[in-house]
Order: structure tokens, then C-alpha cells, then sequence
């Protein structure tokens, strides 16, 4: 005769168990089979708009703004000059949009993480899933912007080689932090927020102009942003210049990919295995 205990879920004597059952690849193989089938065209096309940007703003305006001074206080074009901000730019907007508007549209509406929680399947293991799809994303678009760089004539040094995993340490910040900032969103309208802090931010982390036309406490603003650190930092490679302020750059990222790890398999957590 069965009794209550043969009906209790048993939990494997191992750390984090209710965290992470170790399938993460699951949720990477469902993501990859869903943008293979229906996805690939938006995902080809965030690839072109920093492309636009460059050609318009580094051709057509550096023509006449000429040489700039960059890191290191060496000269350089304008065009080399705002490329690895875009860059930058382009693993942030990449990042973002896979951790907020596809996991907004996967919580709400399609109800798709609490299938998988009901499984084996723990809120870590949904996390890793899909942030590497988020990064999965940026590399590829990192890669990509990279190459047009070089057929520009715009690297010059093979330590820009470096700016392809930067952009990955990138898009791995805002992704992590765009996840479980996304979990208190409950409508359309709410979405609205992340475009209105994200435009500028974009506009006023030193992408186009130097940080030194701002007014000192204007300055200070801009560097606590996430993004004003991913800008120097992918500049710094770009021409092979390494200061302690690079190492400064990399930990910034290193400490918001764990607080935002933390938070988004904490809220998924809360709302989900209640």
C-alpha cells in the first residue's frame, strides 16, 4: 500500500539542489531552436544599426571633425575613435533586448519559465540558459562589428582582438542585471522604462564626444554608469593602451554580472517555486 512518503519529491544530496539541477544546456537548446525558427531575422538585423552608425557618424562627421585625442592621449581618427563605443553599444543593446523584451513577452505571456520550473529544472539553471543566449547574441555581433572594423581600416593593433570578449563581459552585465530587473514588469508600459534610461545612457557615456566637455559633477554621474565603463574599456583595447583604470573597467563588470546573477535566481525564485 502506498503511503505519503512515497509520494514526497526527493532532494539529491548535493549544494544548491533546489537552485540548479546542472541542464542549463535544455533551456539553451530550446532558445536556439525557437530563434533558428522564427527569431533569426530580428537577431541579423541588430546587427546593422551600429554598422549605420559608424559609416554615418565616423565617415560622413569625421570628415570634418578630423583626429581625436583617445586613450593614452594618442591621436586617432574620429572613426576609430567612436567605433569601440558602438561597439559597446551594440553588445548592451544586443544583451537587453534578449533580457528583457524576449523574457517580458516568456514570463507574461507564454508562460514559458513556469514550465520549466515545474520540471527538474531549477531558477539557476533558467538563468544560465538564458543569459548565454544573451551572450551567445553579443559575440555574434561582437564578432561581426569587429570584422567591419578591420575592413575599415580602423584596427591597427592585434590586441583589438581583445574587444570580442570584452563585448562579451559586456553584454554579460546588462543581461544578468536585465533579467531580474525584468521579473518586476508586469505590463507594456512598464517596458517603457528600460528604453527610457537605456537612450541615454547611450547618448552620454563618451560614445561620440570626450567625457571632458561635461561639467565636473556631470562627469562623476556618467561614471558610475555601466555603460560609460564598457566604452573605455573596448577603446583602451582597441589601440593596445592598458592603464589601471582597464583592471578598474573589468571589475565594474566582474561585480554587476554577480549581484545580477543573484538577483535574477533569487526573483525567479520568489515568483515561481512560491
Amino acid at each position: 500500500m502506498l503511503t505519503e512518503e512515497d509520494y514526497r519529491v526527493q532532494v539529491k544530496d548535493r549544494p544548491f539542489s533546489a537552485l540548479y539541477a546542472r541542464n542549463a544546456k535544455a533551456v539553451i537548446a530550446r532558445g536556439l531552436m525557437a530563434t533558428k525558427s522564427s527569431n533569426w531575422l530580428i537577431m541579423v538585423s541588430g546587427f546593422f544599426e551600429p554598422v549605420l552608425y559608424l559609416i554615418s557618424m565616423g565617415v560622413g562627421l569625421g570628415a570634418l571633425v578630423g583626429t581625436v585625442v583617445g586613450p593614452g592621449g594618442e591621436e586617432i581618427s574620429y572613426a576609430a575613435y567612436i567605433a569601440p563605443a558602438l561597439l559597446a553599444v551594440s553588445a548592451m543593446n544586443g544583451a537587453v533586448y534578449d533580457s528583457t523584451w524576449n523574457v517580458f513577452f516568456k514570463m507574461n505571456f507564454a508562460k514559458l519559465y513556469q514550465g520549466m520550473l515545474y520540471t527538474s529544472l531549477g531558477p539557476l539553471d533558467v538563468a544560465i540558459g538564458e543569459i548565454f543566449l544573451a551572450l551567445l547574441r553579443g559575440a555574434l555581433y561582437a564578432t561581426g562589428f569587429t570584422a567591419v572594423m578591420g575592413l575599415m581600416g580602423l584596427i591597427t593593433t592585434p590586441w583589438a582582438l581583445l574587444m570580442v570578449p570584452a563585448s562579451v563581459l559586456i553584454a554579460f552585465g546588462f543581461a544578468s542585471f536585465g533579467m531580474g530587473i525584468t521579473s518586476y514588469m508586469k505590463t507594456f508600459q512598464q517596458m517603457d522604462w528600460i528604453n527610457f534610461v537605456m537612450l541615454p545612457m547611450f547618448l552620454f557615456s563618451a560614445t561620440f564626444y570626450p567625457l571632458s566637455v561635461y561639467p565636473q559633477g556631470i562627469q562623476w554621474f556618467i561614471q558610475a554608469l555601466p555603460l560609460w565603463h564598457g566604452v573605455e574599456l573596448l577603446r583602451q583595447l582597441s589601440i593596445g593602451i592598458f592603464t589601471p583604470a582597464t583592471a578598474v573597467h573589468i571589475t565594474y563588470y566582474l561585480v554587476m554580472i554577480l549581484v545580477g546573477m543573484v538577483l535574477t535566481t533569487t526573483r525567479l525564485r520568489k515568483l515561481f517555486l512560491k
